[in-house]
């Protein structure tokens, strides 16, 4: 029987865990299992009325053929008017591009900036896909570690100490996904001052940017405009991970190569999505108060009950995560998450590929009735009470 020979590259590539754990979950509930599911990262929240209907209108009226690669022309400026208007910065519409989801624009960049052995420092933990898009561009991925302690907030001294001749960029996500830090002004400025002296490019992932609680986001390109991409997206605020629409704006060769790589791969995101995202960023304020405030009242009811059970967990600033010390639960945090899925059914994912050992990553995006099941079934587990 013929074997295909895969290459070298993609043998070296890590599925996603996070995908991984949310289908194990899936499985189980599609075989009749009560799992409740804290491992995906998505808003529980439907796609707001007014953004599908305009995905209807863009049906109805025939808007379902190839666009421009880098997206359709009205998109592209309502995201340079959101940039100048909600993040202070000043991107014409030709540097701007729109993608299949934020993860293509991430993908996008590394292919465009990375030759091999280049480095990319990037502060962990940190989602899962930044070091393996790192290393499949040819890329050396340089993790610096955090401290639950310092609220997992980025130390601009220990960014500067990893830097080498080989550093090429450096890799922001503030509101971060997986611990919810949102990195103040003073750290956004000192990174941004390394970048500039030393000539480095920063890509940073605002992509949970109007999912903030106790800070205020700020993004970095401010403080080094010409030294920075900026990624983006529909999925996280207005609940549209299934539209599969990202986008990027930054220096303008930079995005000219994006456009390049994307126009050789699966060309345009798809149209319809991009009308409904269209709608989306024009309007979806009331959306985001409501979405934000739900959130809220379940990251704050989910830290209190983890830390009532012995499982220390800091408060989160942003985003819909929290990591969870599992120490108390088992001596690993991969053991911990095999007993939390097959004695509590409670899906989480573990700490492992984010960089985060002893720790496990619980999404707060579901409902109320859902994390105080949880907590039940985690304090029964452990012998606890909630």
């Amino acid at each position: 029987m013929f074997n295909v020979r895969l290459s070298s590259k993609v043998q070296s590539l890590k599925p996603s865990s996070t995908v991984g754990v949310a289908a194990k979950a899936l499985e189980l509930q599609r075989a009749g299992v009560h799992v409740i599911s804290m491992a995906a990262g998505e808003p529980d929240f439907d796609t707001p009325p007014h953004v599908k209907e305009a995905a209807h209108r863009a049906i109805r009226e025939g808007k379902t053929k190839y666009t421009q690669v880098q997206g359709i022309p009205e998109l592209r400026e309502v995201i340079a008017e959101k940039f100048r208007r909600e993040n202070d910065l000043s991107y014409t519409p030709d540097q701007v591009i729109v993608s299949t989801g934020g993860k293509q624009a991430l993908f996008n960049a590394f292919l465009a900036l990375l030759d091999p052995g280049d480095e990319v420092i990037i502060p962990a933990p940190y989602w899962v896909s930044y070091p393996e898009m790192v290393s499949f561009a040819g890329g050396v991925p340089v993790a610096v570690d955090t401290r639950p302690e310092d609220g997992y907030d980025v130390d601009p001294e220990a960014i500067g100490a990893a830097i080498t001749p080989r550093t090429k960029a450096i890799v922001l996500n503030s509101p971060s996904n997986p611990t919810g830090a949102v990195y103040p002004e003073a750290i956004l400025r000192a990174v941004a001052d390394l970048a500039v002296r030393h000539g480095l490019v920063i890509v940073t992932d605002e992509m949970y940017e109007h999912i903030v609680y106790d800070a205020a986001h700020v993004s970095i390109a401010r403080f080094a405009p010409e030294h920075t991409l900026t990624v983006n997206g529909a999925s996280k605020a207005y609940a549209m991970t299934g539209w599969r629409i990202g986008f990027a704006g930054g220096p303008s060769n930079l995005v000219k190569a994006m456009n390049a790589i994307q126009g050789q791969s699966t060309s345009n995101p798809s149209t319809i999505s991009q009308y409904a995202a269209l709608e989306a960023i024009r309007d979806s304020r009331a959306f985001i108060e409501e979405a934000r405030g739900k959130f809220r009242e379940r990251r704050d009811r989910i830290v209190v009950g983890l830390n009532g059970l012995g499982l220390a967990t800091p408060l989160p600033q942003g985003a819909f995560y929290v990591m969870a010390d599992t120490s108390r639960l088992a001596s690993d945090e991969l053991e911990a998450a095999r007993l939390l899925l097959d004695e509590a059914r409670v899906a989480v994912v573990p700490g492992t590929d984010f960089r985060a050992p002893g720790r496990v990553r619980l999404s707060y995006a579901t409902s109320l009735e859902n994390i105080e099941d949880a907590l039940s079934r985690i304090g029964k587990l452990m012998g606890v009470g909630v």
